[in-house]
This record gives structure tokens, sequence and C-alpha cells, in this order.
């Protein structure tokens, strides 16, 4: 069995597009070989800034003789039906078999599709590869019509036999043709070479100085990198994700350790990283006593006979330039941080958050409203929470972060220590984005947690309430990642709060600044009363009905009738604050399947009083998941749905609700008062361990009813002759039915 290697070589490919283009020829080459009937041992793909390369093992030396048969019409069928057959087959009359079947003699067609080398499949496969290669973006040249993401220069293809007999598979792409020549390092290499196989050709390339393997290049660098930074007595910064672009930009990686300026050294160490990693692709190297990024590693794509002197000084040059502007961008910044920010805050002004949720500075104040609202709920000062939403923001428009994005909030803590703020401010500055994914940590502070929660919610309400909801895949604002922050935020902290509250508030407030320009000001004044009722009794609809009820019939009043904009937004608010509440519930039951909770044990509990409480709801879920994993859950669980089956066949059948009047005076066993007596139990146990959120005790109660109702089904006839006893025992069914869904919503419980 040969073994196939093939070599796309070109201008220097974009380190970013490498290791998935390497996974690209590999997957489309062998699809399209399996399909042609040529299987194969192993693949392996690779890639350097010049080349993509693919070494398949143990290939077929040609696909297999195919024979087909294939059934055709009867063979007194219409001569069109015949011919029709005939052309579909490609074959003729008198290569047609007729054969017996239920139906009388029909046609069938023997079709043999002798096999075919695999040189031929091959470079039919690897041309069509070529030409309709996924890269994201892609150039032509010359004036041929092949697109590749920089000019390609040749093709190697070659099969190698037991033997080591190389054969160049024929092949001509845009007048590139196929070869077993290829070359090694740009500057260092010694031109074209042959090769006759993968192992010769790795060998040759490592002569030439071209490391074919993207992780070894990777190693080579980090393990020098580490080395070399030992031996001064510091260490490497970690970044894996720098690493692999480094490796991707150079095929014979030489490590150099740089100066940085002693002018430099004060500056952040996340500016220097920051600066050094996205201008210059530099590695930082800290002092690991002091934390201070004192030098900097690079890597260059030869070797020098002045060791690197050269390079370095030319990278230490522009170094210095660089960090000129981060120098001047933190003093400018420091300047105005210690005159308390102000200007900044002002300029967010002139910032646009979005075209109809208003500027910057309009969400900066609503969520420092916000933040006032939440803070008591978590022991922080109204105060102290309202001043660290004004300034958490404000380093968006510093000199630093305009030419670093990724350092806002990091910022803000070093500019609001500058200005003498609190540390809670500082710390609520840089922390309030968090968590920015799955995996990043939450804020650790109680005035973080106040700000990110006021942050999250306000650009969720404010989303919903100009309809620009997450379709589908596509979320161009985030809106998955608030969700989820706000999840963590609570879970992580196990904070009591009613979400529904701040929502409803937060949606009317989005609602009164998108209607303010066309509503009269007694309309205004009737939303922002509404608002002030939301924060004394907790939620939309009572607040807005008592508001209509004060102004229905006053002199002078607003339009509160069908078609206002009073009534407008106050039909429509409930219905958004729903929604976002089950957008919500939703991005829950994704992070708790990832915790082991199964979704229907979620939504069993969503249905029960208290539900924007995501704590009390995830501690009910647990309760109760871990409930129904025991026997006595899930025979307890077969028996409500037993129960609630009968009871409500029986409702259908007989047009009336078996819901009350279970009396145990027309019981007629032992059995049936015994369940009687377990029902008064549980419902004296649960009530009040519901009341003081002893779940553990609740679902002990419910374990308690499991042998009764098992009892009960076994041994007593429901649907007895005696209307007297069937109604008692239905509506003791009822019971049954209403202690369960008093706990959770067992109708949603699968199983």
């Amino acid at each position: 069995m040969p073994d196939l290697l093939i070599e796309l070589f070109s201008e220097e490919i974009p380190a970013r597009m490498q290791a998935r283009a390497a996974e690209d020829l590999k997957k489309r080459v062998t699809d399209g070989l399996v399909e042609a009937g040529l299987t194969y041992a192993g693949a392996a793909a690779f890639s350097t800034p010049r080349r993509l390369a693919l070494a398949i093992e143990g290939l077929l030396d040609k696909s297999p003789t195919v024979r087909e048969e294939r059934k055709g019409p009867r063979t007194d069928a219409p001569e069109k039906a015949i011919e029709g057959f005939l052309r579909g087959a490609g074959v003729t009359r008198d290569q047609l078999e007729e054969r017996d079947d239920k139906k009388g003699k029909v046609f069938f067609a023997v079709i043999e599709k002798p096999g075919r080398p695999a040189s031929e499949i091959v470079a039919e496969v690897l041309e069509d590869a070529i030409r309709n290669f996924p890269w994201p973006k892609s150039m032509r040249w010359g004036t041929g019509s092949l697109r590749w993401v920089r000019p390609l220069h040749s093709i190697l293809c070659i099969l190698t036999n037991d033997a080591g007999e190389a054969e160049v598979v024929p092949m001509d792409v845009d007048g590139i043709k196929s070869g077993n020549m290829t070359e090694g390092h740009r500057f260092m290499g010694a031109g074209r070479f042959p090769v006759n196989g993968f192992d010769d050709y790795a060998a040759k390339l490592k002569r030439d100085r071209v490391i074919l393997d993207a992780s070894e290049r990777a190693d080579h660098i980090w393990q020098d990198a580490t080395n070399q930074a030992f031996a001064c007595g510091l260490e490497v910064v970690e970044d894996r994700g720098l690493l692999a672009e480094v490796s991707g930009l150079v095929e014979w990686p030489v490590v150099l350790v740089g100066e940085i300026g002693a002018e430099f050294l004060d500056l952040p160490p996340e500016v220097l990283q920051t600066s050094m990693k996205e201008h210059q692709k530099f590695f930082s190297v800290k002092n690991p006593k002091t934390g201070r990024i004192e030098r900097f590693i690079t890597v260059a794509n030869r070797e020098t006979s002045d060791h690197g002197a050269t390079i370095l000084a030319g990278n230490q040059k522009v170094l210095s330039a660089r960090l000129s502007d981060a120098k001047f961008f933190w003093e400018n910044d420091l300047r105005v941080a210690k005159a308390g920010m102000h200007q900044w805050t002002d300029q967010l002004a002139n910032v646009t958050f979005h075209n109809k949720l208003g500027t910057q500075a309009a969400r900066i104040d609503r969520i420092a409203a916000l933040a006032r609202e939440i803070a008591p709920v978590l022991g922080v000062e109204a105060d102290l929470a309202e001043q660290a939403a004004r300034v958490a923001k404000a380093d968006l428009s510093s000199e630093m972060v305009y030419e670093f994005p990724e350092l806002q909030g990091l910022m803000g803590r070093y500019y609001a220590e500058a200005a003498g703020l609190p540390a809670e401010v500082a710390a609520a500055c840089e922390e309030h984005y968090s968590p920015l994914g799955p995996s990043d940590d939450v804020p650790a502070g109680d005035v973080s947690k106040v700000v990110a929660l006021a942050d999250k919610l306000d650009t969720l309400t404010g989303f919903w309430a100009i309809d620009e909801k997450p379709t589908g895949s596509k979320d161009p604002f985030a809106l998955r990642r608030a969700a989820l922050g706000v999840i963590r935020i609570v879970l992580a902290g196990d904070i009591r709060v009613h979400l529904d509250r701040f929502i409803d508030s937060q949606l009317l407030k989005h609602k009164i600044n998108l209607n303010h320009m066309g509503a009269s000001e007694g309309e205004i004044e009737a939303l922002e009363e509404t608002l002030d009722e939301i924060a004394e009794h907790g939620v939309f609809g009572a607040a807005f009905r008592a508001v209509i009820e004060r102004l229905e019939g006053k002199d002078g009043a607003p339009d509160t009738g069908e078609g206002s904009l009073l009534r407008t937004v106050g039909d429509a608010l409930p219905d958004l604050s729903t929604d976002l509440l089950a957008f919500l519930h939703d991005r829950l039951k994704v992070y708790l399947r990832d915790e082991g909770l199964r979704h229907d044990v979620i939504d069993a509990c969503l249905d029960m009083a208290g539900s924007d409480d995501l704590t009390l709801l995830v501690k009910r879920a647990h309760a109760l998941g871990g409930f129904l994993k025991t026997d006595d859950g899930e025979n307890l669980l077969q028996g409500f749905k037993r129960a609630n089956n009968i009871l409500t066949q029986a409702e259908e059948k007989d047009g009336v609700e078996y819901s009350f009047g279970a009396d145990v005076k027309f019981a007629e066993t032992e059995v049936e008062k015994a369940l009687f007596a377990a029902l008064d139990s549980a419902e004296t146990a649960i009530a009040p361990a519901m009341q003081a959120e002893d779940f553990e005790a609740v679902m002990a109660a419910m374990a308690a009813l499991r042998a009764p109702i098992d009892e009960f089904f076994d041994t007593v006839q429901v649907n007895t002759d005696n209307d007297v006893v069937r109604r008692n025992r239905l509506n003791l069914l009822a019971r049954i039915r209403q202690i369960c869904l008093g706990v959770a919503d067992l109708t949603r419980v699968e199983g």
C-alpha cells in the first residue's frame, strides 16, 4: 500500500489561518479519497508560514471494482420507459437481463465500474480541494483564475510504495505542475530539493532550517524562552494564544531576550504586556518578586552571525517608540484621573451607546439609579454603589483605553486609585464587566456585584424594550452573555433578589425615555409615578393599576383609555417582563444542565411562586432533582402521575372538578384511612417547611407519602360502583395532586 505526500507551497500564510487550513486540507482530501473508494490507514496535516502539508499512510493503490444491479421496468413495459431506464443505467438493450419477479418478468441492468489507479483519483481530489479551498480571504495573481490565500508557487504530490520508490502524481492547476520538489527556509535553506516520502521530506526540511510541526515549534519557543528568562532570574508571562500565533510566524524559531528602557518600567505591567503583544508580538518577562515587567522576548525567523544583536537593536528601537506613546497616554490620563475624572464622564455624553437607547452618559445615569436600588439587597451603601456606577465606565474616554480597548475596566481601576476613590469603587471599575464568559471569574466585591448586576440588567431591559432580542445564533449585543452574567453573579454570591421588580422598573425607564419626545408632561409624570409605586410595592401590575385608578376621573389627568400612551405601555410591559424572565430561565437551564441538573426538573420549579429569585429556584431544583434520584422519589412521581391521570380522565368524563370534599368517614378500608392520615401529616409538615425554604424537610415529607400511595393503588379500586365512595376517592386523589403540585409541577417531570 503506497503512502501519499502533499505539499502546497506559497507565500506567507497568515498565522491565524494556518491550523484551520491544515485541517481543511486533510478533511477535503481524505473525504474525497474515501468517497472515490480509496481507504487509508492514517493521515496527518501540518502547516508552516509558507506551506500546508498532508501525509497519508496505507492508501489503496487503486479503487475496488464496483458491481451494481439495478432493477428496471417489466419486460412488457412501454418502449419509452425501457429507453429511459437504458439511458439512466448507461447500458444497451442487449446488456439487460430478464428475471422473474412477483409481478412477472422484469429487466435488470448489471453495471460494473472497474477500479481506477490511486494517482488518477488523487489528482482529481487534490485539484478540486485546491480550487475550492475555504480560505476566509483569498486572492488572485497574474492572469490565472486560481484563488489562494497568497500566491501559490508549487505543488508537491507523490505516492511512495513499500520499496521506497516515489511516483509523482501528475496534475496541472493553472499552470502549476506537480512534482517531487520543495524548498526549505527562505534565507537559510540551500534551495529546492527532491523528496521521496514523508520521513525524507521532514528530515530534509529540518536540515534546511524548517520545523514542520507547529506544536514542535511552539514547544521549542516556550522551552527556550523560559530557560533564557530563568537564567536572568525572571519568568515569562504565559500567553498560549500569543505562543500559537508566533509559532505560525516562523519556520525556524530563534528566541531572543531584549531590554525595556528604564523610563518605561514604571508603566502598569498590563500596559507593557498589551503594547508589546498587540504591536510587536513580544512575550513579556517579569520579575517574580515584584511582578514588574522588566524584559521582553522576541522570536526571530533566522540565525544570524551576531547572534541576533542587530535584530534586537531594531526591535528595541521600535518598542521604545511604541512605549513612548503608551507612557504619554498614561501620564495624560493620570492628570485627568487626579482631577476627578469629570472630564471623561462629561465626554461620554457625546458617545452613542445605541441610537435608540441614547448615549453612554444616559446609560450611566440609569445604571447608577439601578445600582442604588440593588445596593440594599447586598447590604451595600446606596451612595457608594452610585459613586462606583458613575465612574465605572469613565476610562472609556481615556487615551489608553482608546488605544487598547481590551484594557477597559483594568485602567479604570488604576485611574480610580489615582483619583483617591475608595478601594471598593476602584475594584468595581475593573470587575463590573465580569463575568465575560462561562469560565471567567465573577466579581469579588459586593459593590462590584451591585454595579455588574445593574449594568447587565440595564443592557438586557434596554434591548428588550426596543425589540432587539437574540435570534437563532445571532446575538450582536451579547445579551446571552449578559444574562449568564446575571445568573452567575446571583448564584455564586447566594444572592436573594426578586429580579421581577428591577426588570419591571428598568423596562419602564426605557419606555419613558423612548416615548419622552412624543408624550405629554402628564403622561410622563404618570409613568414616573408608576416607577415610585414599583419601588414601594415591588411589581409593575399593581403599581400601574394604582396610578390609573388615581388618574381616572381626575381633572386635567392624561388620557388613560384604550390606545393611549399609558395603556399602550401598561399592556406591553408585562409581556416584555415575562419574556425577559423566560430568557433568563432558558439561560439558567443551559447553565445548570452543565452541572448535571435536568431541564425538566427546573421546569417543574419554574411555575412556583418566587421563580424570579434565581437562588431560591435553584435550591428547589437541586432538592427536587436529588429527591427524584431516590427510589422514594421515583415511585412517588409514578404515583402522582397515576393519580393525576385517573383524576383528569374522571373530570373529563364527568364534567366536574374533583378538588375538595374528601372525607375519611367514607373510607372503606384501612389503607384509605392510612392515606388520609399520611396526607394530613404531609400537609402539616410541608407548608411550614416550604415557608422556611427547608427543602430537605419538604422532600422528607414527600418521601413519607410514597408507601401509603403505593399501597392505596395496589389494593383500592378508585372507580368503584358506589358513586359516593368513588367521588370520595377521586377527591382523595385530588389531595395527592394538590400537595405534590404545591411543591413542584411534577406534570413537567419526565418519567
